[in-house]
């Protein structure tokens, strides 16, 4: 377990397509959720955000995303959104590869989550407003795409201390909750 060096916008490591894991269960995916883990909560320190964070994030270009939203703690494991509703909405986006910066993007506001569990379960989850933003926005990183390639309306970007200097904290919300396969 270790904290490792999160790579930033410029590092080629963030534009390859993650490869799938084969072995949930094997030790290597262990010890990448632990590192994943130590990073996420030693950067939400350093940065005050952060819900999850992508393996390519962190150097290991493998389709593996950890989330941590309020009780919630998963490992994702070839993850993969399945549908998608109609309806869109903007978002302002952060991220720790380019933390100072926010990128206002485009993205569902309904998602059907598809993984693996560390255990070599199927989940499905149904995802709605931020947690949908989310995981969009993970498995983006997941297939070498940063929300800085997508922004959408005008004035799409914004300095954080800037931007957090005129706009109210967004309140927390729940964990999603997976349905049985």
């Amino acid at each position: 377990m270790a904290v490792r060096r999160i790579r930033q916008l410029g590092d080629p490591i963030l534009r390859v397509r993650g490869t799938p894991v084969e072995d949930p269960k094997s030790p290597a995916v262990r010890l990448l959720s632990d590192d994943l883990r130590d990073t996420l909560r030693a950067a939400r320190k350093k940065y005050d955000m952060g819900r999850a964070l992508a393996a390519p994030q962190i150097g290991a270009p493998v389709r593996v995303v950890l989330v941590e939203v309020g009780k919630f703690r998963a490992t994702m494991i070839n993850p993969e959104i399945t549908d998608v509703g109609a309806e869109d909405f903007h978002v302002w986006d952060d991220c720790f590869s380019f933390p100072n910066l926010l990128v206002r993007v485009n993205r569902a506001f309904r998602a059907t989550l598809r993984y693996t569990d560390m255990k070599g379960k199927i989940v499905i989850m149904d995802l709605e407003g931020p947690m949908a933003e989310l995981l969009q926005h993970e498995l983006d990183h997941l297939d070498g795409i940063l929300a800085i390639d997508q922004p959408s309306g005008l004035d799409p970007f914004a300095y954080r201390a800037e931007w957090e200097k005129n706009h109210k904290p967004t309140e927390r919300y729940g964990p999603p909750r997976p349905r049985e396969v």
